[in-house]
């Protein structure tokens, strides 16, 4: 009996692009390959690296990954490379003319080309199948592609299009595959999720859909990232207030709150209507964890600039947040119309010294959940400690509850934990 032909699928960057590697992958998987996700399998002679191309980091990991993979080639232990994704679609002249070695380079919605490539059939009756990279007890749901926002700073548009909505029906059908198939938890992403249904249906229907999720049998968490501050809808905070299965979390990239910052960065709100939407979600929904991302030493950041940073950080007292160098990306309007005036240096100075603002915040913000029951789903087991979350929490990318049990705890269930310690970015619990 012919042994299976093995396919090694290596996904780079965000949730989006291993959403991207589940649905090729269940391709593959259909015309008869065996697959591997991110292995150092010696026996899996094709491989495909799924790219990011956003930031300037992971444009690097991207370059090195294909590298490491060309050497992997010229030693004989694989027979067949190929790249997509992101850096793919955006660099493909460049990346065929300096890294030659690759088979074959394709862009982000080239599919069918990757399958043929690698000797399988595409079926468009699999569209929504996958098969999931993540623990079986969540999972992303992609709700739309690409963004029409067009932020000072951002190459998305250059790389993924307009923004372009999947049909409900369709989500729905494929949210509810993935509760069959023991999917207990669904993170709803996409470049912007509230711009959903715009383009379809003439008005956002986040709130209608986010609705129609929660009545899937099965799913009992539902947690919404990448929402657009402007132009906030009514309906998505009244879903999220109102609905038990929707996590009171959501994550706002907020990037500045200047009001010269928000309009060089096109962001299309200003700080008072910032702040305001702030305002108003903790008023309407008083338990939320609300986790964003900002941008230091976008160009012309002044230190009054900067000042503003610090200060709505420390009023806001955000559960998570995340910070970024600023980096300039070719082609985006920051990049042609303006000036990286902020050395590199200072960039990592005002980063480091938000973060360590951050971290007195989340400090006292977890020491708040001591002597508190929680619900916590356990992700893993990791050394002494089972390793679980709050629906506060999203994976990979927040904080978690470590739990030290007598018990066997299954992974995957959901369990009732009473938090005795925190620092600061852990909090510790113990199963009741």
């Amino acid at each position: 009996m012919a042994r299976k032909k093995i396919i090694n699928i290596v996904t780079l960057g965000c949730s989006k692009n291993l959403v991207d590697s589940e649905y090729l992958m269940s391709q593959l998987k259909n015309s008869g390959f065996e697959i591997v996700h991110n292995s150092d399998d010696i026996n899996a002679k094709i491989a495909i690296i799924n790219t990011c191309g956003f930031i300037g980091d992971a444009k690097e990991e991207s370059i090195d990954t294909i590298l490491k993979f060309v050497k992997a080639k010229q030693a004989g232990y694989i027979e067949h490379l190929f790249v997509m994704g992101c850096l793919s679609e955006r660099y493909k002249k460049d990346l065929e003319q300096e890294i030659p070695e690759v088979d074959s380079y394709f862009g982000v919605n080239d599919m069918q080309d990757i399958i043929a490539a690698a000797g399988g059939n595409y079926k468009a009756e699999l569209i929504g199948e996958r098969q999931l990279t993540t623990p079986s007890h969540y999972a992303y749901l992609k709700i739309s592609e690409g963004c029409n926002w067009g932020c000072g700073y951002c190459a998305i548009p250059l790389i993924r299009g307009k923004h372009k909505s999947v049909p409900m029906e369709r989500i729905l059908k494929e949210a509810e595959r993935l509760a069959a198939k023991g999917v207990k938890e669904l993170l709803v992403i996409a470049q912007d999720t509230t711009y959903y249904g715009l383009d379809l249906y003439g008005k956002r229907k986040l709130g209608e859909l986010l609705r129609a999720l929660c009545k899937i049998k099965g799913i009992e968490w539902i947690r919404l990232h990448y929402a657009y501050p402007a132009q906030f809808p009514q309906d998505v905070i009244e879903a999220i207030r109102e609905e038990p299965k929707i996590c009171k979390y959501i994550d706002i990239p907020f990037q500045h709150c200047s009001d010269n910052m928000l309009s060089s960065m096109r962001r299309g709100l200003n700080k008072k209507e910032t702040q305001a939407l702030i305002d108003k979600l903790k008023k309407e929904i008083p338990s939320i964890a609300i986790r964003t991302t900002l941008i230091a030493g976008y160009p012309g950041e002044s230190e009054a600039d900067f000042e503003e940073l610090k200060e709505f950080v420390a009023h806001n007292k955000f559960d998570r947040l995340g910070v970024f160098a600023y980096s300039e990306e070719e082609g985006t309007y920051s990049a042609t119309k303006l000036t990286d005036d902020v050395p590199s240096k200072e960039k990592e100075r005002r980063v480091d010294v938000l973060m360590k603002l951050q971290a007195e915040v989340s400090k006292n913000n977890n020491d708040k959940y001591i002597g508190k029951c929680q619900k916590v789903i356990i992700d893993r087991r990791e050394g002494d400690y089972y390793v679980g979350r709050t629906e506060y929490d999203s994976p990979e990318v927040d904080q978690e509850v470590l739990i030290r049990s007598d018990r066997k705890l299954d992974i995957g269930n959901f369990y009732n934990a009473e938090i005795y310690a925190a620092d600061i970015y852990d909090i510790y619990g113990r199963v009741v």
